[in-house]
Order: structure tokens, then sequence, then C-alpha cells
């Protein structure tokens, strides 16, 4: 099943894709809240035989999890980017936060921020939680999976050096792109088998399969909820593939004008256009 979050008629809803059409979901359930559904999909998989209500080209596709409690991003967590970057594999995963704000959906505008033209792009896997626990074991990490999505942390790497905390070049109002949809985990099966790719004006960019993680996504989720209860609409951006621009001689930036697209097997492709901030 594939979980899509939408703007249409100046609501926002969600549904579930169906061929190239939305099965709206929210009005039918109630107004149940998207992260309910993640904990509990049966309601939703009862809709999945209906008609679609709209097409595709006709809404606003939004973050999967538009207004997530918690955005959690993976530093240097590819072996190849590891190498590339010249430092040592570290011995704990890096986090790092990204606010709702920074990202906006498939289709829509990504937004070059006009302090600075060092703007990369880092396609990846999220992992969006759907079940809630604290202290999870690794053998038991995969049960509080809702699904998975594509991703593209777009960094502002002048900014992200700035000081020895990413956050300055991760937030950027509409920096970044999450989606198409959510892919249910039943649907996925084995995420490590899948392979990830990021293309700059159709030009591939970056190409790895999700298994050369250093630390995988079990690993990840048993690390975090020790921190801290994670809950279902959470998601963990998993950290990118060897290939940025920020690594290559000369460096490759996103510019006005460009598109960018990260496409993961079975998940999708997040495609959006590069725009220029308004002066």
């Amino acid at each position: 099943m594939k979980i899509v979050s939408f703007f249409h008629n100046h609501c926002v809803s969600y549904g579930i894709i169906a061929g190239d059409g939305i099965i709206s979901a929210r009005d039918r359930l109630g107004g149940l809240p998207l992260t309910d559904v993640l904990e509990n999909p049966g309601p939703l998989q009862n809709l999945e035989t209906g008609e679609p209500d709209m097409a595709l080209s006709e809404v606003t596709l939004l973050p999967p999890v538009p207004e997530s409690g918690r955005i959690l991003c993976v530093g240097l967590n590819y072996k190849r980017h590891i190498e590339e970057t010249g430092r040592e594999a570290p011995a704990y995963p890096i986090l790092f936060s990204r606010h709702p704000s920074s990202l906006v959906g498939h289709g829509e505008p990504i937004v070059r921020p006009r302090v600075s033209s060092a703007f990369d792009f880092e396609g990846e896997l999220a992992v969006i939680i759907g079940k809630s626990g604290r202290h999870v074991p690794e053998e038991r990490a995969l049960e509080h999976v809702a699904g998975y999505a594509c991703f593209n942390d777009g960094s502002i790497r002048d900014f992200q050096r700035h000081t020895s905390q990413f956050l300055p070049g991760k937030n950027f109002d509409r920096s970044g792109g999450f989606g198409p949809w959510l892919v249910t985990a039943d649907e996925v099966g084995d995420i490590r088998n899948l392979l990830l790719t990021t293309r700059l004006n159709g030009e591939v960019v970056q190409h790895a399969p999700v298994n050369d993680l250093l630390f995988g996504v079990e690993a990840l989720i048993a690390y975090v909820s020790q921190i801290w209860e994670i809950r279902p609409g959470d998601v963990i951006a998993t950290g990118t593939p060897g290939g940025v621009g920020a690594a290559r001689d000369p460096k490759l930036w996103m510019k006005t004008g460009d598109r960018i697209e990260v496409e993961i097997g079975r998940l999708g492709i997040l495609s959006n256009p590069i725009i220029g901030e308004k002066e």
C-alpha cells in the first residue's frame, strides 16, 4: 500500500495511491490523524478496493508525514561516503534534526537560498515509524516500521560548516524533498536488497545498494529508542551514499533551473525542480 499526503481544494488530507489516482481517506475515516493510521492501518486497508476520488495530477503532493513530530537524519552512514570525506567511521550514529518547514513533497520546487551557491544533493532512504517503543532491541526493530520513502537531504554546505553542528546547513526553508509517498513495509520486503540512485538533470550522481549502510535500519531504531520513545510518524533519514557534490573536483552544486531525482526500487521516484529564493 502506498500512503500519500496531499493538498486539494484548500484542505490537507491523506489517502491511498490507486493507479494514477488517489482514494481519499481522511474524511472516510472520520478525520482520524495520519499517525493513528500508521499505527493501525487496518481501516485504511479496508478502502483499498475503492475507486479513486481524484487524479494525482489534480493535487499538490506533500511530504508523506507533513507535520512529523521528529525528523532525524544520520550523517556519515554509507561506507563509500565516509571514504570520500576522508573521515573515520563513527562509533555511533551521527544524528541531527530537520524541521518540517525544510521539506517539500514530490514535484514541488526545492529552493536554493540566495545566501549560498553551495547547495548539495543527498539522496536517502527514509524510515517512517508506525509503532511506539522504547529500548527496542534490534531483532524487534522492524516491527516498529510503518514504511519507507525517498528523501533528499538538501544541504547548504558552507552554512553546515559554520559550526560543528550540522543543523544550520540542513534546515533552510524548503531546501529538501520527501516522498512521493510512503510504501508500507509489507510491500517493500527486505530493504537491504534495494538500490538508491540520485540523478541531477538526468545524469546519475549517486548509485549504491542500501546494504552499504554502516548502521542499518534495525541498528538506528534500536539506538534512537534508547534516547527517547519512538512514536508513529517519526522519520529517520538514514544517510546518503557516496557521490555528493561537495566531495567532487570540481564541486557539483544544484542550481536554479536544475531537476533533482532520488529513486529507490519499489519506493518510486522523488523528483523536484530547483528554484532560486526570491530577493
